[in-house]
């Protein structure tokens, strides 16, 4: 396509993608200063005959001499094989969450909501935003890792509803002895499903050269336990796309962003619009925390006479503290040292005489006043 405007150093140019299970929409959108145009969307097959003639497509559509960048949405798993594909070819791939693409149609003025136009949306978005960042594949053996601790969290899930039907069942007046026993065993095989995941999941681990050793100096920490170190790694990559603490917390939807305007300030709440399955994987290891580890415990409770209404509060802060320390502790390679939790007033004394040996590159007591 001829842009209707003489391109400079200024010109940028991207194919936006909305893809469905079967199908996939594209739209090349070109744009410089203010003057823009684009190609009618066009439609092809969500698999590797569309994938080549989609890159036909763009590549004879697109202004030679050019960067060229492709933008997508995470669709479930449906984005995967086209991402997969353009990557293999050296092409430029961003993917961008859902509600970052929802939030520029809304500041451009664009209400509808079609295929073409949610392509023409992310092809525009791929012209106009520099923050974009270049996708990559996650490692194979975090991919892989996600896919068995994400199992893990879906079969529990039918098993606490298993358990639900039993505890009804007992307190029924009739109860059919063949059914109970049915549940029982559908829950036994639940529980052997489970032991051969995280058995694999351990064998996995110990392929990885050096990954055990770091997984083990991790669950140090008292009331994180090796399964849930495991799913957070898978579900961020191993911290390869995390630079810094601020990011982590976004990431996983544990951030709190305010919403003050004028005399009124609401109550704030995290915004849970990050990584979910973080979230659940450090709810109970975040209870267990305010009562078993007594740095976490002593937070919690003095959260919790800031905040008597709502115990709430404390528990998410206690998870956002244990993701922080996790990848402290991943960055760093070494392992938890509970002192470094105590405020400075009750560790001056240990400081004047330092032990030999101790570890020095955290500097884990800043989180607790986070």
């Amino acid at each position: 396509m001829k842009p209707n405007f003489e391109p400079s150093k200024w010109f940028t140019q991207c194919v936006g993608i909305d893809i469905a299970k079967s199908t996939f929409t594209a739209c090349l959108c070109m744009y410089e200063f203010d003057m823009g145009c684009s190609t009618v969307p066009v439609v092809f097959n969500n698999n590797k005959t569309g994938f080549n003639q989609f890159v036909k497509w763009s590549r004879k559509e697109a202004l030679k001499g050019y960067p060229l960048r492709y933008l997508m949405e995470p669709t479930g798993v449906y984005y995967e094989a086209l991402a997969y594909h353009l990557h293999k070819l050296g092409l430029n791939i961003c993917v961008v969450l859902p509600n970052k693409a929802r939030d520029f149609a809304k500041y451009e003025g664009i209400l509808t909501k079609t295929d073409d136009m949610d392509a023409y949306t992310l092809g525009m978005m791929g012209c106009l935003d520099k923050r974009l960042k270049t996708w990559t594949p996650p490692s194979p053996i975090f991919k892989e890792l996600r896919q068995m601790t994400r199992f893990v969290a879906d079969i529990n899930k039918v098993k606490t509803e298993l358990n639900n039907h039993l505890e009804s069942l007992a307190h029924s007046e009739t109860v059919d002895r063949s059914i109970v026993k049915h549940y029982n065993k559908l829950i036994d095989e639940i529980d052997k499903q489970l032991a051969s995941n995280e058995k694999a999941i351990r064998e996995k681990v110990k392929q990885e050269p050096g990954l055990a050793e770091r997984i083990d100096r991790i669950v140090t920490i008292k009331g994180i336990g090796y399964m849930t170190v495991i799913t957070i790694l898978a579900e961020t990559n191993g911290f390869a796309l995390i630079t810094n603490r601020k990011q982590l917390t976004r990431y996983a939807g544990l951030d709190v962003p305010a919403h003050q305007s004028g005399p009124v300030d609401p109550k704030r709440h995290i915004s849970k619009q990050g990584n979910v399955h973080i979230r659940t994987a450090l709810y109970f290891p975040a209870i267990v925390s305010t009562q078993y580890n007594a740095q976490m415990k002593d937070f919690y409770v003095r959260l919790c006479k800031k905040n008597p209404q709502s115990k709430m509060v404390g528990v998410t802060a206690i998870m956002r503290k244990l993701l922080l320390l996790i990848y402290s502790l991943w960055k760093s390679g070494e392992k938890y040292d509970p002192e470094r939790e105590k405020p400075a007033c009750s560790r001056k004394k240990k400081e004047a005489e330092p032990i030999e040996g101790q570890p020095h590159g955290i500097d884990v007591g800043t989180l607790a006043e986070e």
